[in-house]
């Protein structure tokens, strides 16, 4: 099949004009598929589907959703226990199920719990064939068809992703020579803060196009998958978000366009199902409470704006839900999605409920039970049948799960023939483990995956239509030329670079909506300067110039910098326009910081402690904006400056910071600690070397080595004082078999250093590589100190 066939194909169901029969693959190349709603117009589906008839299984648990592209499934998962479990991009041809490749990934500094891995499905961009998946700890890789591996992110270490024992984690989306992707991220500078964000890179280099932060304050994560459209002449993406918002962003340049709280005054929490569409309406659903009734759940529909005017670039412009509603249900789910046939919603409730709704008023037409509970799972349709995957099983409900979320309880799935008037029940098969993952269809054969395997059902022989009817969406508008020039796209827009590194761009000018004007701007004819933002707490520069050709030279002394610079171009009719890039500089080994260089000009203005003299903590390190802060070294002998713990907010309690880059390795970190508090009450401080965390744990009085706390953790006993300084020290060796080992001592600060360590944790599959950082927990108040820290090699 045309390569580009298929892609146009895709354009006209996210938004193209009329109706078209062509006769296409049928490639599902996204977890909600061509139309983006999880509905095929494939033929020669199974009516009838039996556990004991299938044509191929895989022992591959997970909650992911295959995708396949020219004969090729591609499926996220895990394998293992305990230490050395780990998640996995798997291929198999998906007729056979022959296994041709899989990629493995440790977790690592995660809060995951049970075995909550693989929530994410890939996507497989259409004109290359190449695989893209985002790993549950953030991790964010491209590879190509036949496995090898083409670029790799790590979105925890490069970008302060954060990760939350829900595991829910962001399916990649893929629109032309973008591959998005989203997350709560909490990073530095203007992205300092925690928030739900979304990240554009380049497909092929996995360079940062863009970065948005269009939502508010995130209640909760959310891995709701966007819905690609055309809007108002712009390529958009819809999506719900963490802050319990339905949201509208520009694909081409991230700038977000509007936003408006789900209800009245918003839900509670935030929303995980994805959104739909239906004529102008978006639809979505929520299981949180509502703040303006008492009412757990609700489905809406919002009428789309007509026009908006947002008060910046960056910053959409917050709407009333209230004006745009125009129904609502008392229907709700977790995390399962609406699936629209014509004009009928279908969807599966969280407790188990099969309900179909009129599009049009949002009657709830009926319901049929089907389980007992129902967690991310969404229908698929077909050839006028619903099959349906239900978490776990009515008749296993005895077996449901249990407080460790370990029991062997099994779900369903059905096959139904739905109308406007009630539901048929063909076939019901009991799966091994429970339905997570989304069922699917290519070539009439049917693909899920439970949290204990992988099934497929059908014939081995394709099915004998091949002929699919792709419908445009309501609107008829197209891939719109360029206008004017009117700014410019410099990617990569963010960099992290060595000392001495240089670093090039390519730079495109683009309109007012974002479309490419001009692909290749040479770099030389731009004039480049600093910019700092007008509203930046630290005013401060990168430590680097632009060379004559246009590319960035960081300067060779070995200290860590971060800022901006603006880049102004003049086009051919005179008109200047202005682009941005930010980077850091991060220093190679050894490492020394000791915060003495810090003015302590600001005054602290809450109301658990005097105003109190601090400086905003380092400004190139992820994750210590808000949680951090340098101050006056408390209970110390002498003048000292010190990296202090912020307890004012209950939400930041908790910090893990990276100062480092992520392909480092082979080092030894150690730093003066200190917790504030009392024999029975103190915090934790600890440090991170290469993936592992390394903690004093004030009131068990251990020192503890962790990964994940459910995977990887030792500890043993340490009996420390409060309010007094430590030195610790931690070292991560690998063998050349993967094998390797980590150690940690510590001793009262001025005393000699003991020659054992005080702690030894093995770990077969070790991480081999990580960036160095610090942590703190002070969930009683105490505040923790971290001083004199020093990175060097092993």
């Amino acid at each position: 099949m045309n390569l580009r066939l298929i892609a146009l194909i895709s354009v006209l169901a996210w938004g193209g004009a009329a109706s078209l029969q062509i006769v296409a693959s049928q490639d599902w190349l996204t977890w909600r598929g061509p139309t983006q709603n999880n509905v095929s117009t494939g033929k020669g589906f199974p009516e009838r589907i039996r556990a004991e008839n299938t044509l191929w299984t895989a022992d591959l648990p997970g909650q992911s959703t295959p995708v396949i592209h020219q004969g090729r499934l591609y499926i996220n998962g895990f394998l293992g226990d305990g230490p050395d479990l780990q998640e996995v991009l798997a291929c198999f041809d998906a007729t056979t199920g022959e296994k041709l490749w899989s990629h493995r990934e440790n977790d690592f500094l995660s809060d995951i719990i049970y075995k909550r891995y693989a929530t994410s499905s890939p996507s497989v961009d259409a004109e290359t064939g190449n695989v893209y998946s985002q790993f549950t700890q953030g991790i964010f890789a491209a590879f190509d068809r036949d496995g090898k591996m083409l670029w790799r992110r790590s979105m925890m270490e490069e970008f302060g992703r954060l990760t939350f024992p829900n595991a829910r984690t962001g399916s990649p989306l893929v629109d032309q020579d973008l591959v998005i992707t989203r997350g709560v991220t909490s990073a530095w500078g203007a992205h300092g803060p925690a928030g739900d964000r979304f990240y554009a890179f380049d497909k092929l280099t996995g360079d940062l196009v863009w970065s948005a932060s269009p939502a508010g304050r995130p209640q909760d994560n959310t891995f709701s998958h966007p819905y690609l459209d055309f809007w108002q002449g712009q390529r958009v993406l819809y999506s719900s978000a963490g802050d319990s918002s339905i949201l509208a962003l520009n694909v081409r340049n991230g700038e977000p366009l509007w936003r408006f709280a789900f209800a009245k005054s918003g839900a509670k929490g935030g929303i995980n199902a994805s959104v739909a569409r239906y004529k102008d309406q978006i639809i979505a659903i929520h299981e949180s409470e509502n703040l303006d009734s008492s009412e757990i759940g609700r489905m809406a529909s919002f009428k789309l704006p007509s026009e908006v005017n947002p008060p910046s670039p960056m910053a959409p412009e917050v709407l009333e839900g209230k004006d745009l509603e125009t129904w609502r249900n008392g229907l709700g789910t977790l995390a399962s999605s609406p699936v629209v046939v014509d004009d009928l919603i279908y969807v599966v409730t969280g407790v188990g409920d099969l309900a179909a709704v009129d599009a049009e008023t949002g009657e709830v037409l009926w319901k049929k039970k089907l389980g007992i509970e129902q967690r991310q799972s969404t229908p698929f349709y077909a050839n006028g049948l619903l099959y349906v995957g239900v978490y776990i099983s009515a008749e296993g409900a005895e077996a449901a799960q249990t407080a460790s979320g370990e029991a062997g309880s099994n779900g369903d799935l059905f096959v139904l023939r739905p109308s406007r008037n009630g539901c048929e029940e063909l076939s019901r098969t009991q799966l091994v483990g429970r339905c997570f993952g989304s069922p699917m269809g290519v070539n009439g054969r049917i693909y899920v995956q439970t949290d204990k395997r992988l099934y497929c059902f059908g014939s081995s022989e394709p099915a004998s239509s091949l002929v699919t009817t792709v419908v445009a969406t309501e609107s008829e508008e197209k891939w719109p030329e360029p206008g004017a020039p009117a700014a410019l796209q410099i990617i990569p827009y963010e960099i992290i670079l060595s000392p001495g590194q240089t670093q090039s761009f390519r730079i495109r000018t683009i309109d007012a909506k974002g479309i490419v004007v001009n692909k290749a701007i040479e770099p030389k004819t731009v004039k480049w300067e600093p910019f700092i933002p007008p509203t930046a707490l630290v005013r401060v520069q990168m430590s680097a110039e632009f060379n004559a050709a246009g590319e960035l030279v960081a300067n060779k002394e070995q200290g860590a910098s971060a800022g901006q610079f603006k880049a102004t171009y003049k086009t051919a009719d005179g008109k200047e326009i202005v682009g941005y890039i930010k980077g850091r500089i991060l220093p190679d080994l050894p490492v020394v910081f000791d915060f003495e260089e810090f003015q302590l000009t600001n005054t602290t203005t809450n109301s658990v402690e005097p105003p109190t003299a601090f400086a905003y903590p380092p400004l190139p390190w992820n994750g210590a904006r808000v949680r951090f802060e340098v101050r006056d070294a408390p209970m110390d002998d002498k003048p000292n400056k010190a990296l202090v713990k912020t307890i004012e907010n209950k939400l930041f309690q908790r910090a893990q910071v990276f100062f480092g880059r992520p392909e480092m390795k082979n080092y030894t970190i150690e730093a003066d600690v200190m917790s504030e508090g009392t024999s029975r009450k103190m915090s934790e401080v600890g440090l991170i070397n290469q993936r592992y965390l390394i903690i004093m744990k004030g009131n068990s009085r251990q020192i503890e080595i962790n990964s994940n706390q459910e995977r990887i953790k030792e500890a043993v006993s340490f009996r420390w004082t409060p309010n007094t300084w430590y030195r610790l020290k931690t070292r991560v060796d690998v063998a050349e078999d993967g094998s390797g080992v980590v150690r940690a001592k510590a001793w009262k600060r001025g005393d000699p250093e003991p020659d054992e360590w005080t702690i030894e944790v093995a770990h077969q599959l070790a991480h081999a590589n990580g960036s160095p950082g610090v942590f703190g927990f002070v969930p009683q108040d105490q505040r923790i100190a971290i001083d004199n820290i020093r990175v060097t090699p092993n």
